[in-house]
């Protein structure tokens, strides 16, 4: 028997579901409460345990389905043929947190407000942020800033993609919570150092900068979400278990690099601090971009650009 593999995002201490993992009973829908969503090739099976979030069914699979069709616009397909969504309530609103097991099938598991409205369902990026989780395989607890790091990175610029998010706020929020990813004195390289602010924005920054770098080598012509499609594509995503070489070499044979191996290469034991402020002005992104704008003249604003621009649906 091997261990539950998790990942989470919790707003706080977020409960743990009893039973959950074999409550599918197979890859159906069978649940009286249950929402079956097909979306690009995968299914999202959701069931409801609370009676008051279940009289609002229609709400709740709109926010299901805008999630999944958002994931898989930008990985080309959703990347799990299957997954069981458990819905919990809890008093208030909004979205609380969430947990992506595999264990006998893929499980998410998130917490909503019972008051939450359509509004705060369109703008959570918690359940986004767990159907990212899906596309990438199991690396190895030591190297949870790259799931969590991805899962960060990839939500916001997948939902500016989709249209569900300001690019503005987008940026913003990179800008201002990067460095929380920054190493603090006597800590050491990412792959020694599993502290909230370097498994979540250290993981974050690495994606930002593997972005820039590759689109930069590629004219480009390609960028993380080509090396992360190739990832899915190749090992089937959360199902699978993998080295973390091996994976970024994946992502790199696509996009004709070496980016993913060398920056990991630089950063795994040793801490490293990027000149994030170097790296805004070559961008082009001001101190405030909900308020300033955009310097679409600097050295990297063509990269900028294509790392959030709107595509259409396919």
């Amino acid at each position: 028997m091997h261990p539950i593999r998790t990942r989470c995002l919790a707003a706080g201490l977020m409960a743990v579901f009893a039973g959950l993992a074999h409550a599918a009973g197979g890859n159906s829908c069978t649940s009286e409460a249950g929402i079956a969503i097909e979306v690009a090739g995968g299914t999202v099976c959701a069931s409801i345990d609370d009676p008051e979030l279940s009289h609002r069914q229609p709400m709740l699979r709109d926010w299901i389905e805008r999630s999944a069709r958002i994931i898989a616009q930008y990985y080309a397909r959703f990347p799990a043929p299957f997954v069981m969504l458990h819905v919990r309530g809890a008093p208030g609103g909004g979205v609380r947190g969430g947990r992506t097991t595999d264990d006998s099938g893929l499980v998410i598991q998130v917490t909503v407000g019972r008051d939450a409205t359509a509004e705060e369902l369109t703008a959570d990026w918690v359940l986004v942020h767990e159907m990212v989780h899906l596309a990438l395989p199991e690396v190895g607890r030591r190297h949870n800033w790259l799931a969590e790091g991805v899962a960060t990175y990839v939500e916001g610029i997948a939902r500016a993609r989709f249209g569900n998010r300001d690019i503005a706020d987008v940026w913003a929020e990179y800008r201002h919570s990067m460095p929380l990813g920054l190493p603090h004195a006597g800590e050491g390289g990412m792959d020694q150092t599993p502290t909230w602010g370097r498994t979540y924005w250290g993981g974050a920054l690495y994606c930002l900068q593997a972005d820039v770098a590759i689109r930069e080598q590629t004219g480009n012509r390609a960028g993380l979400q080509t090396a992360l499609r190739a990832i899915l594509k190749e090992t089937g995503g959360f199902g699978a278990e993998r080295d973390i070489d091996q994976v970024l070499a994946l992502g790199d044979a696509a996009t004709g690099t070496r980016v993913l191996e060398n920056l990991y290469a630089e950063i795994k034991t040793t801490a490293l601090s990027p000149d994030l402020d170097l790296l805004w002005a070559r961008l082009g992104i001001p101190k405030d971009p909900k308020s300033e704008a955009f310097d679409d003249r600097a050295p990297l604003a063509a990269v900028r650009i294509a790392i959030t621009a709107r595509q259409p649906e396919r």
